[in-house]
C-alpha cells in the first residue's frame, strides 16, 4: 500500500499534545483532512483512531479545568445564561 505524506498516516504513533490549544488545531487538520477525501482508507483509520485520543485529551483537559474551577468558586458555579452575563456578584 503506498504511503502517504500527511499527518493522518503517522497519526497513530503521534506523541500527546503539548496543550488543549494543538490538540485542539490537530483535530481541526484531521477532520479536514478526512472531509475533503484526501487520505485513503488506512490513513482515514489511523486518522479516526487518533482524532478518538484528542478527544479524549481535551475532554480530560477540560475536567481538570472544571474542578480548578469548582474549586475556585466554591463549589458554586452558577450556569451561564445571556441575562446575567454581564452582571458582576
Amino acid at each position: 500500500m503506498p504511503r502517504t505524506s500527511t499527518s493522518a498516516a503517522a497519526a497513530s504513533g503521534a506523541a500527546q499534545p503539548a496543550s488543549f490549544e494543538q490538540a485542539m488545531q490537530e483535530l481541526e487538520q484531521l477532520v479536514a483532512q478526512m472531509e475533503a477525501g484526501e487520505l485513503p482508507l488506512e490513513a482515514s483509520v489511523a486518522a479516526y483512531k487518533r482524532g478518538s485520543e484528542l478527544v479524549k485529551f481535551c475532554a480530560a483537559q477540560l475536567d481538570k479545568v472544571d474542578s480548578q474551577v469548582k474549586v475556585l468558586e466554591g463549589e458554586m458555579l452558577k450556569p451561564f445564561t445571556a441575562d446575567n452575563a454581564g452582571e458582576d456578584d
